[in-house]
Order: structure tokens, then C-alpha cells, then sequence
């Protein structure tokens, strides 16, 4: 009998403090807002209405598919899970993913992808298609405003049951693809277990 995901051990791409900020992103969101903590998580499958602004978004594309976990730039990203780099690109629209690293994953009978954006250029070093990560491992750094698309410093972090065929996975949705959107692309709480 297949192992169900629930049942495989992942380890946290950040390791976060015991006491760290929840966003909430739902209202107002202010991009200079005073933090609470130096790290802080954001929700997956939160509509974030007033976030999403630059042209790539198309205007109507507000719902979050991923796990945002904030912290300082530099900080190491690790792999949740043994796997392989099948992606990497540098996708420089504003707003965008900035560096963006995709590894691909076997479950048993499945296979998982999973996206890392919003990465430091360094992240880039020493990389290439096809190379073998261990559970626990650093693949990446979190990247500042100049190199992560315009963005606080944090990682984008989200796992899809299919190919993305590129380093991309639609981070926010519309209302309309929600649906669809919340089959293809799981609750990264899955691997990073419960964050909030």
C-alpha cells in the first residue's frame, strides 16, 4: 500500500525561531509596516486584495498558493525533502520570483514538485539541472529587493503535484482558478508541517 504524504518525514526550508509574526495579508497590505519579529509566515490560500499590483498579475490574480516564510537576506534555504533541481531561472519581471529554484521530488508512487523564489543570485553558484540534494540541505539564501523581484526579504515556497516545465508556478491565482489552483498546487504545510 502507497504511503499517503502524511506519512513521509520533511524537514523546515527555514529554521524558524519559536516566536514568529503570522501575517495576515487579507486587508491593507503595507510594505513598510513596522515588523513584530524578524520572522514571520504567510498564509496559503489567503485572498491578499491589495497586494498584488504590478502588471504581471493582470489585476485580478490575488490568491496566495504558496507559503511565504520572511527573514533576513542571506539566511540558508534547505531542502525539505531528498530530490533533484529540475528548474532554474532568474525571472526579473517586477513583482515576480526574482531567483527561482524548482526540485522535483519522489513519494513512493508520486511525484511532488517543489518551488523556491524569491532566492539571492548566490543561490545560482554552483548549480546545475539534475543535481542531487539530500533532506536538510542548503540549496539556496534568501535574496534582497534588488535580486528577489521587489520584495521584502523572504522565500516563496510551494509545491505542485505536476511538471511546471519551467522555474514558475503561478503563486497567486484568480478567483476563478481557485478551485483547480487548490488541487494542482497542495498546502505547503504538508512538508513544512503546521506553521500557523
Amino acid at each position: 500500500m502507497a504511503k499517503a504524504i502524511e506519512d513521509f518525514e520533511f524537514v523546515p526550508v527555514i529554521d524558524l525561531p519559536s516566536t514568529y509574526e503570522v501575517y495576515d495579508f487579507s486587508g491593507n497590505y503595507d510594505p513598510q509596516r513596522e515588523l513584530k519579529f524578524t520572522f514571520g509566515v504567510g498564509k496559503y490560500n489567503e485572498m491578499r486584495p491589495n497586494m498584488y499590483s504590478h502588471e504581471l498579475f493582470e489585476g485580478q490574480r490575488n490568491i496566495h498558493m504558496g507559503v511565504d516564510i520572511g527573514a533576513p537576506v542571506k539566511t540558508p534555504v534547505k531542502c525539505f525533502y531528498a530530490g533533484e533541481l529540475v528548474y532554474m531561472e532568474y525571472n526579473s519581471s517586477p513583482g515576480d520570483y526574482g531567483h527561482t529554484l524548482v526540485t522535483r521530488h519522489n513519494l513512493g508512487a508520486k511525484t511532488l514538485y517543489a518551488l523556491y523564489g524569491h532566492l539571492s543570485k548566490s543561490s545560482f553558484l554552483n548549480k546545475k539541472l539534475g543535481q542531487e540534494f539530500k533532506a536538510g540541505e542548503t540549496i539556496a539564501w534568501i535574496g534582497d529587493k534588488s535580486e528577489n523581484g521587489g520584495w521584502n526579504s523572504h522565500i516563496h515556497f510551494q509545491l505542485s503535484w505536476n511538471d511546471p516545465e519551467k522555474a514558475d508556478m503561478p503563486g497567486v491565482v484568480s478567483l476563478v482558478d481557485r478551485e483547480q489552483a487548490l488541487k494542482d498546487y497542495p498546502d505547503p504545510q504538508l512538508a513544512l508541517g503546521r506553521l500557523y
